[in-house]
């Protein structure tokens, strides 16, 4: 690719995501639909002004760095206050990952024409929601606590685990992996490593940034935290693939749990960043996509996914808030928002490559179904969202939005 097609793609590529930020700005349209939108009108599928794979072997390495910006923005702000918050993000964490790990399966193998192998590794891509998605729509809507602190923890926790668990089953499917006890230790060695490594990073940038005077502090904790953020981002690529998504979330938790002089400011900056990197992703990613990979799916893959949002979810859901605190409108909301995000679709792009490349049959069919799978749940619950927010009675009101930011200011001061 030459230098000034290079220049071409990416400014078509933010200009599409600014245009359709600002339509939904106008319009009051959920922002990620647009973005997807955009995405599929500058690509394949559309005008065919972008081709993502034109960037080869960067493109998973670009996609890298902006997901882990965009975990460390949804780490840092990750508030869990109360008991019954935390056990309900444990107990969905745990117990839906289980039966929407089951349910993904016989769904993709039976609905979709996967084979066993293939349709476990959809599974385990599509099992977590999107933070890049659910983050935005949270607060476009103003979702009323505790609503939005959950539906945001659990796509933190689950969007590395998903991610983790994914490439082990494309290792196991190629060979690479001999057995489930391998398989085990790989998850628990990638999970837990990354877990120490962001922890380790977070608290000595954080110490780094509790020590600068104010007079230093221009733009400095901003340079600081992108170039330890990214440095941390190879460094655990290279000692274990796919850890860096765990400890990007582990170092903005643990940076997020130890504020300074600098914290307003700093989480502004770093959040218009991360809300920059969904702009430019989700349009890239988006663009990927073609009718000739969707269309051999049939009713098949359309109903794997209406499955996969109407049984699926709300089962896993269901079972996971037996006992809990939690009213009927407030699970029914738990059970419908799912939508997919940028982790889900990078991660597909990529295996599916690796697939083809192994002579795996129903490589295409499994991008394919991940890809129906991210435009039905953005497409069906992000323009659902908010009515059915609004309908639940789940709405936010000015007084208790004002009441949670004097909240969120003091947790701070303290």
């Amino acid at each position: 690719m030459t230098p000034e097609r290079l220049g071409l793609l990416w400014g078509i590529t933010v200009f599409s995501g600014a245009a359709a930020r600002l339509v939904a700005a106008f319009s009051g349209l959920p922002g990620v639909v647009l973005l997807l939108l955009s995405g599929l009108l500058i690509g394949r599928s559309g005008l065919g002004l972008v081709e993502p794979l034109d960037l080869g072997p960067g493109l998973g390495t670009i996609v890298g760095l902006l997901v882990s910006l965009v975990l460390f923005d949804g780490g840092m702000n990750l508030r869990l206050p109360g008991d019954t918050i935390k056990a309900t993000v444990q107990r969905i964490a745990v117990l839906r990952l289980v039966i929407s790990l089951g349910g993904g399966l016989l769904a993709a193998h039976w609905l979709a024409g996967l084979s066993w192998s293939v349709a476990a590794v959809f599974s385990a891509i599509v099992l977590a929601t999107g933070p890049t998605v659910v983050t935005p729509l949270v607060r476009q809507i103003r979702l009323a606590a505790p609503l939005g602190d959950v539906l945001e923890a659990e796509g933190l926790l689950l969007e590395p685990i998903g991610a983790v668990l994914a490439l082990l089953l494309l290792e196991l499917v190629l060979g690479n992996l001999h057995g489930w006890r391998e398989l085990a230790i790989g998850l628990l060695s990638r999970l837990g490593g990354g877990v120490l490594i962001g922890a380790g990073v977070g608290w000595l940038l954080s110490e780094v940034l509790r020590r600068l005077k104010p007079e230093q502090s221009s733009g400095l904790p901003l340079q600081l935290s992108l170039g330890m953020l990214f440095l941390m981002y190879g460094v655990s690529e290279w000692l274990l693939p796919e850890s860096a998504l765990p400890a990007s979330v582990a170092a903005g938790i643990v940076v997020g749990r130890r504020p300074g002089f600098y914290t307003a400011e700093f989480e502004r900056l770093i959040q218009e960043l991360a809300q920059l990197s969904i702009t430019m992703l989700f349009p890239l990613l988006a663009a990927d996509v073609s009718w000739a990979e969707l269309s051999p799916l049939g009713w098949g893959g359309i109903l794997c996914v209406l499955t996969l949002m109407f049984v699926v979810r709300p089962i896993g859901v269901g079972v996971a808030t037996i006992g809990l605190p939690l009213d009927l409108q407030q699970r029914l909301f738990l059970g419908w928002l799912a939508p997919r995000g940028i982790v889900t679709a990078s991660v597909a792009s990529l295996f599916s490559i690796r697939l083809e490349q192994a002579g795996i049959l129903g490589a295409g069919r499994l991008q394919g179904l991940v890809f129906l799978t991210i435009l039905m749940t953005v497409g069906l619950q992000g323009l659902t969202a908010q009515p059915l927010a609004r309908m639940l009675g789940l709405i936010q009101t000015d007084s208790e939005s004002g009441e949670e930011e004097s909240a969120e200011a003091a947790l701070k001061a303290g």
